[in-house]
């Protein structure tokens, strides 16, 4: 499993309806991507639910690099790159995926936290802790899924969750979800990825 962000950070006064119409009108061509676990279409506001910024940060679960690949070299990417320039896209390794109780049903929230592995800190320790965060989260309320992916260059654990309503119990920055493409959600690995 692989995770897959990237943000397009948009100005203050930048007209978020662009977005969600852009959403509405291409969200679809993932629907049946193959080797892609899911798709979260993601945005959040300025001054909505805490955020500082505009942003378009879409992200991903793969079952396979071949997917991703395909998708970042086989022109699924060169579309956004078109439309507002190549943003940089970070990569994790997976380290768990939990289903939780609202599996299946439509996500409205989701909630992304990154945070640095420790200096010094026990690596089992630290991903031991990380997974269990995962079915914690996944154990929630309203939880359609969770993952933590790890980023090896950085140290740095990334969180996702995502909600069956607006009010998650996660700590993070929170998106609204305007899409899901899911067509290998089902695939995905469930549970600690060694």
């Amino acid at each position: 499993m692989h995770a897959m962000q990237y943000e397009l950070t948009l100005p203050a006064d930048y007209d978020m309806a662009v977005i969600r119409d852009r959403v509405a009108r291409v969200g679809h061509l993932l629907d049946d991507w193959e080797g892609l676990g899911f798709k979260t279409y993601l945005m959040r506001e300025r001054g909505v639910n805490g955020s500082p910024v505009n942003q378009y940060a879409p992200f991903y679960l793969w079952n396979t690099v071949e997917g991703m690949n395909g998708f970042l070299w086989g022109g699924g990417f060169q579309g956004l790159s078109n439309d507002f320039g190549r943003p940089s896209v970070r990569q994790w390794t997976g380290l768990s995926y939990e289903e939780g109780g609202a599996v299946g049903s439509p996500a409205r929230a989701a909630v992304r936290r990154r945070e640095p592995v420790p200096e010094g800190a026990e690596l089992a320790e630290v991903t031991a802790e990380a997974v269990a965060d995962t079915e914690r989260l996944a154990g929630e309320d309203g939880a359609v899924l969770a993952a933590v992916a790890v980023d090896t260059a950085r140290w740095e654990l990334v969180h996702f969750s995502l909600w069956a309503h607006d009010a998650p119990e996660a700590a993070g920055d929170m998106f609204e979800v305007l899409h899901v493409s899911a067509p290998g959600r089902e695939r995905l690995p469930r549970g600690r990825q060694w």
